[in-house]
């Protein structure tokens, strides 16, 4: 690398000359292909917000200023950028470097993300702390189009705007949804605009027509109202003037003379700003170009043909094998619709609006209104099928309990990545929901062990009449042979897998299988147990957990999911309710920590949630007693 490997802070990048940045982004842009091809990552976005990330740095002075990049997964660049390069190749993997910002990371990253829509509040939030301290450091919130679809985004800009705090807001359009037939002239215009002899110009006019005797304000408001005009015109900046926000753009984000030009215009106004920049999602690297949608968040793939390296032969995705069973009982109740949260392809429902397009709904970033919505729809006899990551369905938390449980209307939520999800990390494991959806009234929450137990479930949640959830891990299933038919399971009633008198096993979700391969290990030093597929975390079933605990002496509850609340203390709970209090019980789950980013395997064998790990625990708590 000619340029790159001597940048080991922003200070080493601007002393580059600004000619020689081109070079340096087709740099960065040959490094994030080679590594994320064999680590896996969010190549599209990164590749789309090279120049900008460049401009940033070669403009503000971070850490004193602060970029905050809302979601993170677009900041590849901004890590290689500031002292990160020599451990980029260690990008989501276990111990190295995260996909997302982190504040713990580096002192260059400004705020910790991973959900999307956070930035502008927290940028609001930091302006203000530093306006309190009398601090002059800038602070600069990226924030992408799919992300301004979420209300959150506009509930930090109607408070900015209020406010008229020292805030830049750059709006990183890499689908130009809002601006599509807008050209050079209104790029030209808006660097002229933002250029500091005509926002001085602007002040003083300001100024001038207010001090006009009786007349000043009609004066200034006429004027104010014929720019905006004359920008509205060719610009489509009105919604964010609306916000009392200093708009800007749109400019060509991949032109590093007119981003840097720009940027310094704009360093010098001190009032809310936002400057439109539109870019190209996936920029230098043709297949991503192509299909930016599939390298949004990709697994490891060949450069040469961007095709993926993982077999094709492998048993189907618990999303794969959802999203197919919801078509076949689509066909059978014209009832049935789809809502997903701007995640038709990563929640299985992209062939589902293909065969029923009338009868899917995509509403974007916007987790609230898709369980509010799917609550109105099902007062009009639909069966609402919500399809949602778990980490993602926490924003929507009060929407489940107010919405949907208070008058048990019968939405069926599909949570997909359950659990432990892997190199996303701390802000995507979805290791939450059986805890926070169980303690909801009307609510009955299921996992299933494998591939056809989700088909049957998905059959029972559209058969149950209130609200009702299951939830589902990432990656490939088990790879049983899949049943013709999905067969409704009956509500709160577990099953016994296998049979033995020193120990019983209670597993829900992904951990049965663990369990079966732990009971197996067991056996070869003369322990024997039960191994239960519990299926519900809500209704638990009572009748079979009392009537194991009055048998057999030592019981153990396994589950991926923080053990306050969850599986575990269900059985605790309904023991206790019962009066049963002879047994030694063992809970075996997440603790109170947030899990680090990693592999599935290296996770589950960190928190001894594999089949190892509950073969030892057993082996502890019954040693010495045989």
């Amino acid at each position: 690398m000619k340029y790159l490997d001597k940048i080991d802070s922003p200070q080493d990048l601007k002393r580059l000359p600004r000619s020689k940045l081109p070079e340096l982004a087709t740099e960065i842009r040959k490094v994030i292909v080679e590594t994320v091809s064999r680590t896996g990552g969010h190549l599209a976005p990164s590749l789309g917000t090279v120049e900008l990330a460049i401009a940033l740095h070669y403009v503000f002075d971070v850490p004193g200023d602060k970029i905050i990049w809302d979601v993170g997964h677009q900041a590849y660049t901004h890590k290689l950028l500031t002292g990160r390069r020599d451990r980029f190749n260690s990008l989501r993997q276990y111990g190295g470097l995260s996909g997302f910002t982190r504040m713990s990371e580096s002192p260059y990253d400004a705020f910790s993300t991973g959900h999307a829509s956070t930035s502008i509040s927290a940028s609001l939030g930091m302006a203000c702390g530093r306006c309190l301290k009398k601090d002059t450091g800038k602070v600069i919130a990226v924030i992408g189009d799919g992300s301004m679809t979420a209300g959150l985004a506009y509930e930090g800009l109607h408070q900015a705007g209020d406010l008229r705090k020292d805030l830049i807001v750059i709006l990183n359009d890499n689908e130009m949804s809002i601006a599509r037939n807008v050209r050079v002239f209104s790029s030209f215009l808006s660097r002229k605009f933002s250029a500091r002899h005509f926002v001085a110009l602007r002040e003083e006019l300001k100024d001038f027509f207010r001090s006009l005797p009786r007349v000043g304000d009609d004066v200034y408001n006429l004027a104010k109202r014929s720019e905006a005009s004359f920008k509205a015109f060719i610009t489509p900046g009105m919604l964010f003037e609306a916000f009392n926000f200093n708009y800007f753009g749109p400019i060509k984000g991949h032109r590093l003379d007119h981003l840097i030009d720009t940027l310094e215009n704009v360093k010098q106004m001190h009032t809310s700003v936002l400057l439109h920049v539109t870019t190209k999602k996936g920029k230098g690297y043709l297949p991503a170009e192509r299909n930016p949608t599939y390298f949004h968040g990709v697994g490891s793939f060949e450069i040469t043909t961007g095709n993926s390296i993982s077999s094709s032969d492998k048993p189907p995705t618990y999303t794969e094998v959802f999203g197919k069973t919801l078509i076949e009982l689509a066909r059978e109740d014209e009832r049935i619709v789809a809502v997903t949260a701007a995640m038709p392809e990563g929640t299985g429902l992209n062939e589902f609006s293909k065969a029923f397009p009338k009868r899917f709904f995509d509403v974007g970033i916007a987790e609230q209104h898709a369980v509010t919505f799917a609550a109105g729809m099902s007062t009009e006899g639909f069966r609402p099928v919500v399809a949602i990551y778990s980490t993602f369905l926490q924003r929507a938390y009060d929407q489940i309990l107010h919405d949907v449980c208070l008058e048990a209307h019968p939405v069926v939520f599909a949570v997909d990545r359950g659990g432990i999800v892997g190199e996303d990390g701390p802000t995507h494991h979805g290791l939450f929901d059986l805890s926070y959806l169980r303690s909801l009234p009307n609510m009955v929450v299921m996992a299933p062990m494998d591939e056809n137990e989700l088909r049957d479930m998905l059959r029972a949640a559209l058969d149950h009449p209130g609200p009702i959830a299951f939830r589902y891990p990432r990656g490939r299933g088990s790879g049983v042979p899949t049943r013709d038919e999905a067969r409704p399971l009956p509500i709160g009633k577990a099953e016994v897998l296998a049979t033995g008198a020193d120990v019983a096993i209670l597993a829900v979700g992904v951990t049965v299988m663990a369990a079966l391969e732990a009971g197996k290990l067991l056996e070869d030093e003369n322990i024997s147990a039960t191994v239960v597929n519990a299926r519900f975390v809500k209704p638990i079933d009572k009748e079979m957990i009392t009537s194991l605990a009055n048998k057999i002496p030592y019981i153990v509850t396994v589950e991926e999911n923080v053990l306050q609340g969850g599986f575990g203390s269900g059985v605790l709970e309904c023991l206790s309710d019962e009066g049963i209090t002879g047994n030694r019980i063992l809970r075996l789950g997440i603790p109170d920590t947030f899990v680090e980013h990693g592999a599935q395997k290296i996770l589950r064998e960190k928190y001894g949630i594999d089949a190892a790990g509950i073969a030892k625990a057993v082996r502890d708590m019954v040693k010495g007693t045989k």
